[in-house]
């Protein structure tokens, strides 16, 4: 599988990688069977993934023990990238949280240590000292941020901190990173890692209309803010991202492809991307979900799929929180 720089951390990322968050199973995404679990992350390892993202928030800790019991025998196949909680930043604390998940995933160092959202109740030159300092120790090889918009990056940055990447959510149905923070990404030689490029299964087109799709998966801006467990309180985007999803659907039967594959490789083309986080909670979803992996689309292609969304993007506007809505928004 293609490889590709993470920012100027020096680690070579594969084009897709294994988000881990559902392994866990819990609250959500329904009970999991361990074995399943290790014989996806077997399965990755063995296409030539090598990115492997968890959180220490994910299942209460239960996917990096997961993530950990996994890579047993087979560490130094992987790049692990976990994150802190925001809350746990103050220096002291901090250094526990980075030790518990080394405890959790069975391992010295981990490979990229991201802040899971930004920093609001901790100094920011304490925070990235702090990492920088763990960084130096060797029990962090590069340092990362989750959930960031462009003032908080920048933000981020005046602290000194070597900041190899940032992780976003960005997929045919939620743009908005590309107003401001892909372009500052690329101006400071910050990789992105993307998140949820199939928009929790929209793009996979499981679902004809927005009636059909679980409450769990229905608590983006995309949908009414009525919903249940939806907190943006917005009017949603719902005939905007269905007719979308039909224009999306057209151009990928006219590449004979199916739409999962077209979604996940307009994300891999798009400038600046280093990876691609895909989903799968045994080996054979995750093979479905790799075979895009070996499209490439044509720019022409990827014009169209632009114009196809842009009615979208336009409707949902630059806010990339897509749980909460622009007075409320955890990303500026």
């Amino acid at each position: 599988m293609e490889k590709r720089k993470l920012g100027g951390s020096g680690l070579m990322v594969s084009v897709f990688g294994l988000g881990c968050w559902p392994l866990g199973g819990g609250p959500g995404w329904g009970d999991q069977d361990e074995r399943d679990s290790i014989a996806a992350v077997h399965a990755a390892l063995d296409q030539g993934v090598n990115l492997f993202d968890t959180a220490e928030a994910y299942n209460d800790g239960h996917s990096e023990e997961v993530l950990g019991i996994a890579l047993q025998g087979r560490r130094s196949e992987a790049l692990i990238a976990t994150k802190v909680s925001p809350e746990n930043c103050a220096p002291a604390t901090l250094r526990a949280h980075c030790e518990a998940s080394l405890r959790c995933l069975q391992t010295d160092y981990v490979d990229l240590y991201q802040v899971h959202w930004p920093i609001t109740q901790h100094a920011l030159d304490d925070a990235y000292a702090t990492l920088e300092d763990l960084r130096a120790e060797g029990k962090v090889r590069a340092i990362g941020v989750s959930n960031h918009g462009v003032e908080q990056l920048g933000q981020v940055l005046a602290t000194g901190v070597r900041l190899a990447s940032v992780q976003l959510c960005y997929s045919l149905l939620s743009r908005a990173i590309e107003t401001g923070v892909l372009p500052l990404c690329e101006e400071r030689g910050i990789g992105v890692i993307a998140y949820m490029a199939l928009m929790q299964g929209l793009l996979v087109g499981m679902w004809a209309s927005a009636d059909e799709v679980p409450p769990f998966r229905a608590r983006t801006r995309h949908f009414r803010g009525d919903r249940p467990g939806v907190r943006h309180g917005e009017a949603g985007a719902e005939e905007e991202t269905f007719a979308a999803l039909a224009a999306i659907r057209c151009i990928a039967d006219g590449l004979g492809k199916p739409m999962a594959d077209v979604a996940l490789a307009w994300v891999a083309a798009k400038p600046n991307v280093a990876c691609v986080l895909v989903g799968g909670r045994k080996p054979r979803q995750l093979t479905r979900n790799l075979a895009a992996a070996d499209l490439k689309l044509s720019e022409d292609t990827i014009a169209q799929l632009d114009a196809a969304t842009e009615a979208l993007r336009l409707k949902l506007g630059p806010n990339a929180d897509y749980f909460q809505g622009s007075g409320a928004s955890r990303m500026r």
